[in-house]
């Protein structure tokens, strides 16, 4: 499991992407550089990751439903997934 501190900086940066969002798409859409550089960092969407909702795991995340491999495989096996069966051949 990720540190806490990981996890609590990825909020961070996310709310700081809501607030700035407005602001940055009209500075963007008028073409102004400069003023778009002064804006704080952690506002760029590039800043931001990806992070299972449960365990904050940033790797092998499945966007659809929010969770990594792993704790998708957990909630599928026990059948907490509509739609998703455990396949067999």
């Amino acid at each position: 499991m990720p540190r806490k501190s990981l996890i609590a900086r990825d909020q961070k940066r996310r709310k700081m992407h809501d607030k700035y969002a407005e602001k940055r798409a009209e500075l963007k859409a008028m073409g102004a550089q400069d003023e778009l550089a002064l804006l704080p960092r952690n506002s760029s969407p590039t800043r931001l990751k990806n992070r299972c909702s449960e365990t904050g795991r940033s790797r092998s995340y499945i966007r659809q439903f929010g969770l990594s491999r792993i704790s998708f495989r957990e909630h599928a096996s026990k059948g907490e997934v509509p739609g998703i069966t455990k396949s067999s051949w």
